[in-house]
């Protein structure tokens, strides 16, 4: 068969099985398989199973449930309550007010949980309430929650980041740096449309509220000192050189059980709670990479990748034009599929391309990460939607309308690293030189 029937073949497989609702990780795992069987003459069963054993079998991947455990610890405290407290006085004079509680709260969450998902739904349940009884506008409520809840993918620790670098077989803690200023400038993105649009439409804004007293903010804001703390044990550990993502990640874990106590949160059932669904996502995660290995594998043997490469650098288009077309092929395809799933499942192809492009490869990932971002409130797919549609009952394309504004403002963030790549290579920069 030439290559590109078997293309056409195993992309019919892939929307066949999909569609038909088979999980991803197994959908992967058939495509795979059937190019080995239809090209190669080699036991297909044999090359599985040295397959999956070879991708699962990493030290870098034991990070990944140790942070995702994390997480659920710190999902179970009552810091997103100490995160509003804290944060909530130092916003009043802000165009805006409240409204910028949402993102840096976001942002803050996500430093600490590494999931999207999680992120909307900690300081959803926290603020929405909130600013509803404050009289805040719903519509950039809850805009400016989905928008700023998708920090928890490119702000480190990120789940997605540690899927991006097993996958790529790049460095974790390189990537993790990597995220940190483009993860900032993106939560400004959203500040900065927050306090414009506050000051447009003064009208939909609530009364401000009484003045307090400088003595008392600083008193509020201890309350930030525990995450603050946790935050630059796990990320300041990484970036200073004295300790690897998966040894972060321990400390991260030991932390955030010492922060649960201190709150009062830690009980037998939390405990459990917590493990068992840090347990659960992350065998769905490692799953889905052991799939992904075995298309990977199978599409070596079938020469598509390679194929493609010289195609592409044969046409001689210029960066910007490939990662524009990128860029509309990625948020198409997350109009269906999650995030981790868009990453694992065009890893081994779009690879080769980027290279011969002559892309940084850590780059990409952030660039990657920003664009599958945007797929977290795109309908039908948004993890981010039906969070906030489970928070508040409203319509999923309601919602995904509420959240178009930050959905602009992340296509600005994808042009401005584009642009200046140094946003995202800068920190890594000087990391190595350490």
């Amino acid at each position: 068969m030439d290559l590109l029937t078997i293309s056409l073949t195993l992309g019919g497989l892939m929307l066949v099985l999909l569609a038909a609702g088979l999980w991803v990780a197994l959908a992967l795992m058939v495509a795979g398989l059937a190019a080995i069987y239809l090209m190669v003459p080699v036991p297909p069963g044999a090359v599985m199973a040295t397959t999956v054993w070879g991708s699962i079998n990493s030290w870098d991947l034991a990070a990944l449930p140790m942070f995702i455990w994390m997480g659920e610890i710190l999902f179970r405290t009552r810091l997103a309550e100490d995160m509003f407290a804290g944060l909530a006085p130092w916003m009043r004079r802000l165009p805006g007010r409240l409204l910028h509680v949402n993102i840096l709260g976001c942002a803050i969450f996500a430093a600490v949980s590494g999931s999207s998902a999680a992120t909307t739904a900690t300081i959803g349940r926290m603020s929405l309430p909130e600013l509803r009884k404050r009289g805040y506008d719903e519509r950039m409520a809850i805009g400016s929650l989905a928008g700023s809840g998708t920090l928890g993918l490119l702000i480190p620790p990120s789940i997605i980041l540690i899927v991006y670098g097993a996958a790529t077989e790049q460095s974790i803690a390189r990537l993790f740096i990597a995220g940190v200023v483009p993860g900032i400038m993106l939560a400004a993105l959203f500040m900065g449309y927050t306090a414009v649009w506050s000051m447009i439409n003064h009208k939909r804004m609530p009364e401000a509220d009484p003045r307090i007293p400088y003595l008392q903010r600083i008193w509020q804001t201890r309350r930030l000192f525990p995450i603050l703390a946790l935050i630059i044990g796990v990320i300041g550990s990484i970036y200073g050189g004295f300790a690897s993502p998966t040894e972060a990640a321990v400390v991260g874990v030991v932390l955030s059980l010492a922060l649960s106590w201190f709150t009062g949160t830690l009980s037998r059932s939390t405990f459990f709670d917590a493990l068992r669904n840090a347990s659960r996502t992350s065998c769905m995660i490692v799953l889905i990479l052991a799939g992904a290995s075995v298309l990977t594998v199978a599409m070596g043997y079938t020469g598509i990748p390679r194929a493609l490469a010289q195609f592409i650098a044969e046409q001689g288009y210029s960066p910007y034009a490939l990662l524009a077309v990128l860029t509309l092929f990625f948020v198409v395809l997350g109009c269906f599929l999650d995030g981790i799933s868009i990453v694992v499942l065009t890893a081994s192809v779009i690879l080769p391309m980027v290279e011969a492009a002559g892309l940084d490869i850590i780059w990409f990932g952030i660039y990657l990460v920003l664009v599958v971002e945007m797929s977290q409130i795109t309908p039908p797919v948004g993890f981010n939607l039906f969070v906030i549609q489970g928070l508040t009952g409203h319509n999923i394309l309601k919602v995904a309308g509420m959240t178009l504004p930050f959905f602009l403002m992340m296509i600005v963030a994808v042009a401005l690293i584009v642009l200046f790549p140094q946003l995202a290579l800068w920190l890594p920069q000087t990391m190595l030189a350490r």
